[in-house]
């Protein structure tokens, strides 16, 4: 009896936080927004790390989510909006979406970007439908202050992702597989 009750509650619970999150049209932002918001990204990436402007000057372009909301509760899920920009223009905009099954528990906000350093790394994403972070081109995650020690000779891979402004609580371990997709506005 105790474990059909929790396994309900579970169930509403996951079926409330899919529905919260699905992405629809109130959820939306316009280019307008996506751009705005992207600017203010890269500019407070480069205040924190001031190493990333020559990363992504060196780059063939940057893909920047400034704003992810993911979360969970055993299931979880995240969503958010990004553009990319070749030599500091927009080229296109893009969703990332995730899901996640495993000890979790929580709510939070956070961004990321992708810089693309090859050419090859680039054209995958153009030439795929959405792809997975884990299956693409080689990643290397830069954390905070690791950026200040990439120079010309040692930015060998083929993209880098940097996170920031993250804020909230999630805690614990999934499994998590996220996809990037191009998206019309």
């Amino acid at each position: 009896m105790r474990t059909a009750r929790f396994g309900t509650a579970v169930l509403a619970l996951v079926l409330t936080l899919t529905t919260a999150l699905t992405p629809g049209p109130a959820l939306a932002a316009s280019a307008a927004e996506i751009d705005r918001d992207v600017t203010r990204a890269i500019q407070d990436m480069y205040a924190k790390e001031p190493k990333a402007k020559d990363l992504v000057a060196r780059s063939k372009g940057i893909l920047v989510f400034p704003t992810i909301l993911k979360a969970g509760f055993l299931f979880g899920g995240q969503y958010g909006e990004g553009a990319l920009r070749k030599k500091g223009r927009t080229v296109g905009y893009y969703n990332t979406v995730a899901a996640s099954y495993g000890l979790q528990a929580g709510i939070q906000t956070y961004g990321y970007a992708l810089i693309f350093m090859t050419d090859a790394a680039l054209k995958y994403l153009d030439k795929s439908e959405g792809f997975e972070l884990g299956t693409a081109p080689s990643i290397v995650v830069l954390d905070k202050g690791a950026a200040a020690g990439i120079s010309t000779s040692s930015a060998q891979s083929d993209m880098y992702a940097m996170f920031f402004d993250q804020r909230g609580l999630m805690g614990g371990l999934g499994l998590q597989g996220t996809k990037v997709s191009r998206i019309d506005k």
